[in-house]
């Protein structure tokens, strides 16, 4: 039976992850990994985490299914850190916990192609390089909109809203909530508030990834565009992270979140995505999530995690700043500063997939062939080598 399937191509990222795990040279950099690192080059487990953990080891009498929507606390908890007061007991409202925000993804997908299989989702050029198989792979119709000129390094702000302004009603706009992945150049308050706009003028469906809250500026900053879309829609779609802001990668924590325009219409949608949920994966893993409810209802757990993701995004932008500043004395004549002016892990370097080839060859600098870049793989102590390799292939 098996001979007649094909061997499908390895994933890029984990491609160049084993490609750098692989490579010799001690003066070699990581900036394709798609995680956070330290000054240290680790991916440390926070310590609000560990604490909590701790506890939950302390106190945890049971191991029993919890459902197939997961613990009605964490799905509480992370409402409120993604909406807001606003949400809370509102009956249009409704959270479940998801493995991470692929999975979040994917059961969105699911209940989208139940509610109208001929309605289109439309992402950005670019996008995650994940977000096309994942909701593709559910079935789902998937257009592009224009949101980043490579060549300026700006925005392509006018083209989004024109594409915006014409796509038929019903469709569905997904939307990077903040830190926008591969570009890390995100809307503008203003921006979004025209957009929010458009799409409750014309009866379209946002859907919102929001998978870096708490690394461009702050909390509730970070989710003005999950806030603002709430307040002026009547339904929308938001799946949110826990892999970035409490380091909880590998334990897959995540949540979906539907918003439906009453109480009645959400109750439906609910047994859709649970139906959904118990024939792909039944129930999602508990042991990340129960820390993220600890934390987040426990005042000195919560402060310690805030100290600590305060860091992590201080970290990001002072390494933005200090290549932005090693560029611009090794190549005067190019502008680097749209990496400072971006937000969260990523950026486009601005070099061609030879470059990128050539930076990997000849200097042991990873980076994927988009020229996206971690800046987390940035160091006080790296940073003249990248530097000076970034310009001898410019």
């Amino acid at each position: 039976m098996f001979e007649s399937l094909e061997r499908m191509p390895p994933d890029a990222i984990l491609k160049l992850i084993a490609e750098y795990g692989n490579d010799p040279r001690d003066n070699k950099v990581d900036l394709g990994v798609g995680v956070y690192r330290d000054a240290a080059g680790n991916t440390p487990v926070f310590r609000a985490i560990k604490n909590a953990e701790q506890r939950l080891l302390d106190m945890q009498t049971s191991k029993s299914y919890l459902g197939s929507r997961g613990a009605t606390d964490f799905c509480d908890a992370i409402q409120a850190l993604v909406f807001g007061d606003n949400a809370r007991h509102n009956d249009r409202v409704m959270t479940l916990q998801t493995p991470g925000g692929s999975g979040a993804l994917r059961v969105a997908a699911g209940v989208i192609l139940r509610a109208n299989s001929d309605t289109t989702i439309w992402v950005s050029d670019p996008t995650w390089n994940n977000h096309v198989p994942l909701l593709g792979s559910a079935g789902v119709k998937l257009e592009s909109y224009p949101y980043y000129d490579s060549a300026q390094n700006e925005l392509r702000f006018d083209a989004m809203l024109d594409v915006l302004n014409k796509v038929p009603s019903g469709d569905i706009w997904l939307l990077h909530g903040c830190c926008h992945n591969p570009t890390g150049m995100d809307l503008s308050t203003g921006q979004w508030d025209e957009i929010i706009h458009v799409i409750a003028e014309r009866g379209l469906l946002p859907f919102i990834d929001l998978a870096y809250q708490g690394f461009s500026d702050s909390l509730d900053e970070d989710a003005y565009g999950v806030r603002a879309m709430f307040d002026r829609v009547p339904e929308m779609i938001v799946a949110a992270s826990c892999s970035k802001n409490f380091g909880l990668y590998r334990e897959r924590t995540g949540s979906l979140t539907f918003v439906s325009s009453n109480a009645d219409t959400t109750a439906i949608v609910s047994s859709q995505a649970l139906n959904i949920v118990r024939t792909m994966y039944s129930l999602p893993p508990d042991h990340g999530g129960a820390a993220v409810t600890m934390i987040l209802n426990d005042a000195d757990l919560r402060n310690e995690w805030l100290a600590e993701l305060n860091d992590m995004r201080k970290r990001m932008k002072e390494m933005r700043t200090i290549i932005v500043a090693g560029l611009g004395k090794k190549v005067p004549e190019r502008d680097f500063s749209h990496i400072e002016r971006a937000n969260g892990m990523f950026s486009y370097l601005g070099v061609s997939p030879d470059q990128v080839a050539q930076l990997k060859q000849e200097y042991g600098i990873y980076l994927v062939d988009s020229g996206r870049i971690n800046v987390c793989g940035i160091t006080s102590d790296n940073v003249e080598y990248l530097c000076a390799s970034i310009a001898a292939v410019l």
